[in-house]
């Protein structure tokens, strides 16, 4: 908790990238991971992200996954197949 407000405030920089982000909760409500959906041109703008997170420089986030998404629907839209 000590560097959440550090991690909030590269989300408001990094807000034109970002989706959507939230908490992962278990079955009784308590914190389990974290989830970012971004969008960003390539691999390393993603890495260049996380070389600079304060989750990640400061060991909040154990293991972090990238995973590629298609993007169907967004914002009530369809954009894809």
């Amino acid at each position: 908790m000590e560097v959440r407000p550090l991690h909030l405030e590269g989300m408001e920089r990094l807000k034109s990238h970002l989706v959507c982000a939230g908490g992962l909760l278990d079955d009784a409500g308590r914190l389990k991971g974290s989830v970012l959906v971004m969008e960003f041109q390539n691999r390393e703008e993603v890495d260049a992200y996380l070389a600079g997170e304060i989750y990640v420089t400061e060991h909040v986030w154990e293991t972090v996954t990238v995973e590629r998404m298609n993007v169907v629907y967004a914002q009530g839209e369809r954009i894809g197949h």
